[in-house]
């Protein structure tokens, strides 16, 4: 069985820029009563170098994280390594850099998705909007198929 991490990420003090964690969080107490022992969860408030070394560990790796992005609730997209991309993100480093540097550093490239979730509000206040609740529901179903498939 591969061994995948969900790697949720934002900050749950500005309301739907929470969503990442929000969704790992669901994500893991799923997994658990599952007995889906070869999956685990990484939360943290935005991507770090360290990062790099985390994900070596792992054969597939889900960034999840609140988008501005005008997208419809979810959009999943792969993430290549890369150095010079510029992303749309309230995040200093991006998943497609912390990619990099496991390559550069570890020698692996665990194949990796950015999962974008739809945020509406970005206040400076805890708890999700009413539209984020609903985009983090189809994030959670999405990730379910998605980690049911490799079963």
């Amino acid at each position: 069985m591969q061994k995948v991490l969900i790697y949720g990420y934002g900050n749950i003090g500005r309301k739907d820029d929470g969503l990442g964690i929000l969704a790992a969080n669901t994500i893991e107490a799923w997994a658990k009563a599952k007995g889906l022992v070869w999956l685990d969860v990484e939360t943290n408030y935005q991507l770090n170098i360290e990062d790099a070394e985390i994900i070596s560990n792992y054969d597939v790796v889900y960034f999840v994280d609140a988008s501005l992005e005008a997208i419809e609730d979810v959009s999943i997209t792969q993430v290549l390594p890369d150095s010079n991309k510029i992303e749309f993100s309230m995040h200093a480093i991006s998943p497609a850099y912390v990619l990099k540097l496991c390559r550069d550093m570890f020698g692996k490239s665990p194949k990796t998705y950015l999962m974008h979730i739809k945020g509406y509000e970005w206040d400076f206040v805890e708890g999700l909007s009413e539209q984020a609740k609903r985009t983090l529901v189809s994030c959670v179903e999405g990730l379910k198929e998605e980690i049911s498939a490799m079963v």
